[in-house]
């Protein structure tokens, strides 16, 4: 068995709020820990600094069958960065691009995968890529849709909102979290983190963490110092709203229709249907 942890969702999806909990949870600080410092138990699988001792020229310029030639090297050599649970944060779908998984199996220990409802999905992301609505609901429904790779991060494999649900899903052994069950509960979600991690978690531990992992301290974090993950490109803060159900004061109704239509089946699995 691997070492690495996946923390996977298709973006805009809590995958950052799950790892500002960890960070609090395990570090136990005495203030909230920083939204800039979450590299120090986690890190983003995507990375281009991670594939450059690997291939030449400027990251910007990888193929993708160069990126998945490689992938698998750079996947062991994060197992190094850590003694024990190494976790890392992925949007990429859980399949295969050039016959190379993007998330190599021998390396996994388990993964943590985040769904959320999509037609909220697609507003929180239109706001951080600074792209339109109309935009990024045919991007979510496009079967080979991608992120292309950047001197920052290379590039990364979505597919269609529900496939990549469905990827993640059918892994064997993957804990299930709801975007909207954490807003709802997040001492009772997390506490689900912290037993899938092995450990029964600690009352006041865990709502010490759960405290200062909640939107309004990071949103104040933000604002004053800065989220350095944050997208050059956003229309709005990384953390903006962090709420269910501001699709219904968003989108238009050809908007919701076109969302439900493509992506009915897995939204009724759900139950956002």
């Amino acid at each position: 068995m691997g070492k690495i942890l996946w923390l996977a969702s298709y973006p805009k999806s809590g995958n950052t709020w799950l790892r500002v909990f960890l960070h609090n949870y395990i570090n136990q600080p005495d203030a909230p820990y920083s939204i800039n410092k979450l590299n120090d138990l986690s890190a983003s699988e995507c990375n281009a600094a991670f594939f450059r001792a690997h291939l030449a020229g400027p990251p910007a310029a990888y193929t993708t069958q160069e990126v998945q030639r490689v992938r698998p090297k750079v996947h062991h050599e994060l197992m190094k960065l850590h003694d024990d649970l190494v976790f890392i944060k992925t949007h990429n779908a859980n399949r295969a691009v050039h016959g190379i998984a993007l998330c190599t199996p021998a390396v996994s220990a388990g993964a943590i995968y985040l769904i959320r409802d999509p037609r909220d999905v697609a507003i929180s992301y239109a706001a951080y890529t600074g792209r339109g609505l109309d935009d990024i609901i045919g991007f979510m429904s496009q079967a080979g849709a991608a992120n292309r790779g950047t001197d920052a991060q290379v590039f990364e494999f979505l597919g269609a909102w529900s496939s990549h649900v469905e990827s993640w899903i059918a892994t064997p052994g993957v804990l299930l979290l709801r975007y909207e069950d954490m807003l709802e509960n997040p001492a009772r979600e997390f506490a689900r983190v912290i037993r899938y991690l092995g450990d029964e978690p600690e009352p006041e531990r865990l709502g010490q963490a759960v405290a200062y992992s909640d939107f309004v301290a990071l949103a104040k974090q933000e604002a004053r110092h800065g989220y350095q993950a944050g997208s050059p490109t956003a229309a709005a803060p990384f953390f903006r709203e962090g709420r269910a159900g501001g699709w219904r004061d968003v989108l238009t109704g050809m908007q919701r229709d076109r969302i439900e239509l493509d992506h009915a089946a897995m939204m009724k699995t759900f139950s956002y249907l």
